[in-house]
């Protein structure tokens, strides 16, 4: 899969030492010009479903397994690789000196309607919720949250993929994959 970016979220990471690796997967879901994101009532920020690959799982499993936990969305299949998001930042493992998360979005699609979310302790927390949302208004909805004090650690990353969407499907010529 192509890596669209790779993004430091602190300037003093030691790359040389050990890597605390993470997968993810990511969940790219449009109808038209809107895409069904996870929108924190609590922050107001909007990011794409999906979280952590758990050890023997399938990219695909995953995908099905947090759609379903974060927006209560059936995963009817996949339709193909987005890229892959790279992210580094310091370890919180105290073995490890680089945490470095790769997130690999995929093109999604969904049965209509929305059962029961079951949300972790920190989603509930943070009021994640399931939207259909215009990519333009996610990308500036985004974007006005860069100035806080403590962002999402996520919000770089799923502004860029935001943006990616913009930039080569939407402007495009509105189409979807």
């Amino acid at each position: 899969m192509n890596i669209l970016t790779e993004i430091y979220r602190s300037d003093d990471v030691n790359f040389n030492g050990k890597i605390d690796p993470r997968d993810a997967v990511r969940a790219v879901i449009l109808r038209g010009q809107n895409l069904l994101m996870v929108y924190s009532s609590k922050v107001g920020d909007y990011k794409f479903p999906g979280g952590g690959v758990n050890v023997g799982e399938t990219h695909e499993h995953a995908l099905a397994r947090e759609v379903l936990e974060e927006c209560g969305a059936t995963l009817l299949g996949v339709d193909g690789e987005m890229g892959v998001i790279i992210e580094y930042d310091h370890a919180k493992e105290s073995d490890f000196d680089v945490f470095k998360m790769t997130s690999s979005y995929y093109y999604c699609q969904v049965g209509d309607g929305f059962l029961s979310q079951t949300l972790d302790e920190y989603e509930h927390a943070l009021g994640f919720q399931p939207v259909w949302i215009n990519v333009r208004e996610a990308i500036e909805a985004n974007k006005s949250l860069l100035s806080l004090n403590k962002p999402p650690k996520w919000l770089r990353r799923e502004i860029f993929a935001l943006d990616y969407i913009k930039r080569t499907i939407i402007d495009v010529d509105g189409n979807t994959p």
